[in-house]
């Protein structure tokens, strides 16, 4: 699978604390792997537009589109409770 990054996405990614930075990293390598891996908690978030979810850590989520071959990174964020 490719990777292709939003700007939304990268901007969310660079203001985001450096132990999240990693932790993103780790995560969606583990996207590329496996879309099922248990840590990533992977699902359908918004149905009409395509939208997942994954887990980044407990506290932050990150979202992205399925096109085709390629994963499109939405953005990252802290989540919300």
């Amino acid at each position: 699978m490719k990777l292709f990054y939003s700007s939304q996405f990268q901007r969310s990614y660079d203001d985001a604390p450096a132990q999240i930075q990693k932790q993103c990293i780790k995560q969606i390598a583990l996207l590329k792997q496996d879309l099922r891996h248990p840590s990533l908690r992977a699902k359908k978030y918004d149905e009409s537009r395509g939208l997942w979810q994954g887990r980044v850590n407990r506290n932050w989520r990150f979202y992205f589109v399925i096109d085709g071959d390629s994963y499109r990174m939405i953005d990252v964020m802290a989540h919300p409770k």
